[in-house]
């Protein structure tokens, strides 16, 4: 494998959380609530997904108690916001810490422990193409997973009735209730959504990127997915760019120190969210950036009337 190869699969690896985790937020924004949340639901589903295949012996099983995991987190936030209607702010954070203890304290007997990995996709033929094989046909199955989730969600939002329901929540939701859509319906699905793409993003942090359980592992990878939503100005395809922009940020100062650069590995660490300060301050200086796509009624909760 040549350096660029290996240098544009790192890359492609680092970005594949963050390509889950923030489309599914972007779902969940798009009908008009804000889930802070993300770093907890990802979290949970890296703890759950490493324990669910430590214990099966296949990584499949736990990929699926990491969705499990994550939409679970994200119906118990859904629950407090929607149907308690209790502010959507101070519940993400909440649901965030919650998370972050909860998960040291499953997996702290298995801390120390070698990992199941998610194996890669070897097909036949494809995969030895020069450059490209290795590049496109031999990821593994969450990274496709990751690719065809924001096609069909771009294709959903945009292309269907149900698509259009949700953006007009999202727009207005007391309109919305008045043509007759269950406003609190649609939430809760966005939001379940939301969780299982979070829970997804943590089963490839602990099966894919680094397959083995340490504590606080998503290192704040959920807030980044949060940055990306707005850098994207909600829209699917602009996020994937975005992500693929901060994976190359991440893994390149790291192979900047194997060529010898002398980068501190404390600034390589930093590079990350350093860079998302930057990109929100730059959107926030095009307010049209901000506020073209960013729906209405975001964060607002929806009471009916009786």
């Amino acid at each position: 494998m040549g350096f660029y190869e290996a240098v544009l699969i790192s890359v492609m690896t680092a970005a594949t959380p963050l390509v889950l985790a923030a489309i599914g937020e972007l779902v969940v924004e798009r009908s008009g609530v804000l889930n802070l949340g993300v770093e907890g639901m990802m979290i949970m589903g890296a703890v759950c997904a490493f324990a669910g295949a430590q214990m099966s012996g296949s990584a499949l099983v736990g990929v699926v108690c990491g969705m499990i995991a994550g939409g679970a987190f994200s119906l118990l936030f859904g629950f407090l916001t929607l149907t308690l209607v209790a502010n959507q702010v101070a519940t993400g954070l909440a649901l965030t810490i919650l998370g972050l203890g909860l998960s040291g304290m499953i997996g702290e007997s298995f801390i120390g422990l070698p990992g199941v990995r998610l194996p890669v996709l070897d097909i036949p033929v494809l995969s030895d193409i020069p450059v490209i094989g290795r590049i496109v046909f031999g990821q593994d199955l969450l990274f496709y997973a990751s690719i065809g989730l924001v096609i069909g969600v771009a294709w959903f939002l945009f292309r269907t009735r149900a698509g259009l329901r949700l953006r007009a929540i999202g727009d207005n939701h007391g309109s919305a209730h008045a043509l007759g859509v269950s406003v609190i319906r649609v939430r809760y699905l966005a939001v379940l959504f939301g969780g299982v793409c979070s829970g997804l993003a943590g089963a490839h942090l602990s099966l894919v990127y680094t397959p083995q359980w340490v504590e606080n592992m998503s290192a704040g990878r959920g807030w980044i997915a949060l940055a990306l939503v707005v850098f994207a100005s909600w829209r699917p395809l602009r996020l994937l760019a975005g992500a693929y922009l901060f994976g190359a940020v991440s893994i390149g100062g790291l192979h900047a120190q194997a060529l010898g650069v002398g980068i501190p590995s404390q600034f390589v660490s930093m590079l990350p969210y350093l860079a998302t300060i930057v990109v929100l301050v730059l959107i926030s200086m095009d307010r049209r950036l901000t506020l073209i796509n960013r729906p209405a009624s975001l964060g607002q909760p929806f009471v009916p009337e009786r």
